[in-house]
C-alpha cells in the first residue's frame, strides 16, 4: 500500500464506534476493577488473604496468554482484517462469563467459593484478552496519521470517562434497588446488564470500523526474536513502563474506593456523589489531550504533564474528607480527574506510534505483539496495586461488614490519597523521557513508505 492508502482521515461514525468499544470495555473491565473485589469480600464471604492470592495468580496466567493473543491476532487473516473479527466473537462469550463470575452463593464452603473464584475469574481474564487486544491494535490498523491517532484515542478517552462515570454513579443504587435488599442479586442482575452492553458495544465498533494498515506477509517468526525487537524499542519500552505504573496506581485505588467511602467516610452512597462530581472533568480532562499534544508535540510529554499533575492534586486530598471540608475535597477530586482523563487519552495514543518507530528500526511490524505487553504490563500493575492492597488490609485485620480499626483506616486513605499520589509523580518521570514527537514520527512513517515502494520495485 502506499502512503496515501494508510495515512487517512478516519470518518467520524469510526471514531464514535471506536470509542464506543472503550465504553464497552469498561462496562466489563472497570466494573470488576472497581466493585469485584468488595464483592468477593463482603457479599461472596471470601478472605482477603483469598483474594490477594488470586489476584497475583491470575497474573502469571495474563504472562501466558497475552502474548499468545496478541500474536494469534497478528496472523489473523478474514475478509474484515486482522483484529476487528476478535470483538465479534470474543465479547458475546466474554459477557457469559462476566455474568457467571457474579453468580455465586454465600451459602457455598469456603473451598468451593475459592475454587469457584478462581476458575471463573481466569476465564474473565482470558476472554477479556481476547477483546481488549485486538480492540487496542486496531486504532494502529485504522491510519497511520498521528494526528488522527491521537482524535481516535480522545472518542476512546471521553467515552471511557463518561462510562466510568456512569459506572461509578448507578452501580451501588442499582445494585439495591434490582436487588432488593439482596446484594447478591442485585450484582448478579447488574452484571447480566453491563455484560449486554459489553458486548453490543463491540459488535458496533466491530460494524463501523475499517483497517486500512496492512501488516507485511512474512515467515514465521519466533517469540525470542519479537521479544528482542519490542527490547530495543526505546519508545515502546518508556510505553510500557508508563503501563505498569498505571495499572499499580489506578487499579489500587478504584479497588479502594468504595472501601474508602464505606469505611473511612462512613457511607457507601457517597461513592455515587463523588463519581456524579467528577464525571464532568473527565470528560473535559480526556478532550484536552489534543490541545496539550499540539503544545508539546510528544505524547509522551504530554502524559508526564497530565501525571504530574494527577499526582499533585491526589495527594492533597489526604488533608480533606466530605464529612469535614468537602468543598476542597470535592475540588481537589475534579481536579485529580480533570489531569487523569487527559493522562488516560496520551498514554493509549503513544502505543501505535511506537509500533512505526518499531518496524522503521527493526524491519518488523507485531501490532497485536507489542500491544499484549502493553496489555500485560498493565495487568501486572494492576495484580500488583489490589494484592498489596488487600493483602495489607488482611495483615492489619480487615472484617467485612465491621467497624474497622484505626491502622485499617489509614491504610484505606492512604490508599486512595498520598500512595497513588507519589505514584502518578513517579510516573510523570518516566514519561518525561519519551522522546518520538510528532516531526521524528512523520519522518519514520515516510521512510517506512519509501522502503515498502523500493521493495516493490526490487
Amino acid at each position: 500500500m502506499n502512503q496515501k492508502d494508510t495515512n487517512v482521515k478516519v470518518p467520524l461514525i469510526s471514531k464514535i464506534a471506536y470509542g464506543m468499544g472503550d465504553v464497552g470495555c469498561n462496562f466489563s473491565w472497570m466494573f470488576v476493577g472497581n466493585f469485584l473485589m468488595i464483592f468477593y469480600t463482603d457479599i461472596f464471604e471470601i478472605s482477603m488473604g483469598a483474594v490477594a492470592g488470586l489476584m497475583l495468580f491470575s497474573r502469571f496466567w495474563d504472562a501466558i496468554n497475552d502474548p499468545i493473543i496478541g500474536g494469534l491476532s497478528d496472523k489473523t487473516h478474514t475478509k474484515w482484517g486482522r483484529y476487528r473479527p476478535w470483538l465479534l466473537v470474543a465479547a458475546p462469550l466474554t459477557a457469559v462469563i462476566l455474568i457467571l463470575t457474579f453468580w455465586a452463593h454465600p451459602d457455598w464452603s469456603s473451598t468451593a467459593k475459592v475454587i469457584y473464584m478462581a476458575i471463573t475469574y481466569c476465564i474473565l481474564v482470558l476472554g477479556y484478552t481476547c477483546v481488549n487486544i485486538p480492540y487496542g491494535t486496531l486504532c494502529g490498523a485504522m491510519t497511520q496519521n498521528i494526528e488522527e491517532r491521537a482524535k481516535i484515542n480522545t472518542f476512546r478517552s471521553v467515552s471511557a470517562m463518561i462510562a466510568i462515570g456512569i459506572i461509578n454513579i448507578v452501580t451501588v443504587p442499582l445494585i439495591g434497588r434490582l436487588g432488593g435488599g439482596n446484594d447478591q442479586k442485585g450484582y448478579l442482575l447488574i452484571a447480566v446488564l453491563y455484560g449486554c452492553i459489553f458486548a453490543a458495544c463491540h459488535i458496533f465498533c466491530f460494524a463501523k470500523t475499517k483497517e486500512v494498515v496492512e501488516v507485511p506477509e512474512k515467515e514465521k517468526i519466533s517469540i525470542k526474536v519479537q521479544l528482542a525487537t519490542v527490547t530495543n524499542n526505546r519508545p515502546y519500552m518508556i510505553a510500557l513502563a508508563g503501563q505498569f505504573l498505571f495499572g499499580v496506581t489506578l487499579y489500587g485505588r478504584n479497588a479502594d474506593a468504595l472501601y474508602y467511602f464505606t469505611y473511612v467516610e462512613g457511607n457507601e452512597a457517597l461513592f455515587s456523589t463523588y463519581s456524579l462530581f467528577i464525571i464532568l472533568p473527565s470528560i473535559i480532562g480526556a478532550a484536552c489531550f489534543p490541545l496539550v499534544f499540539r503544545l508539546t508535540n510528544n505524547k509522551g510529554r504530554s502524559a508526564s504533564i497530565f501525571a504530574l499533575l494527577t499526582g499533585i492534586s491526589m495527594f492533597c486530598m489526604y488533608f480533606f474528607t466530605v464529612g469535614e471540608n468537602p468543598v476542597p475535597f470535592y475540588t481537589f477530586s475534579c481536579l485529580a480527574q480533570f489531569f487523569f482523563s487527559g493522562f488516560n487519552t496520551a498514554i493509549y495514543a503513544i502505543v501505535p506510534d511506537c509500533v512505526e518507530y518499531g518496524e522503521w528500526k527493526t524491519g518488523l511490524r507485531n501490532d497485536g505483539f507489542q500491544y499484549a505487553f502493553i496489555s500485560l504490563g498493565n495487568k501486572i500493575g494492576m495484580a500488583i496495586g489490589t494484592s498489596v492492597l488487600a493483602g495489607v488490609l488482611s495483615m492489619f485485620g480487615y472484617v467485612a461488614n465491621q467497624q474497622q480499626n484505626a491502622a485499617i483506616l489509614s491504610i484505606i486513605k492512604h490508599s486512595f490519597t498520598t500512595v497513588p499520589g507519589i505514584l502518578w509523580i513517579v510516573t510523570a518521570i518516566v514519561l518525561y523521557f519519551y522522546r518520538l514527537n510528532k516531526k521524528a514520527y512523520n519522518k519514520i512513517v515516510k521512510e517506512i513508505q519509501e522502503r515498502k515502494v523500493e521493495g516493490k520495485h526490487v
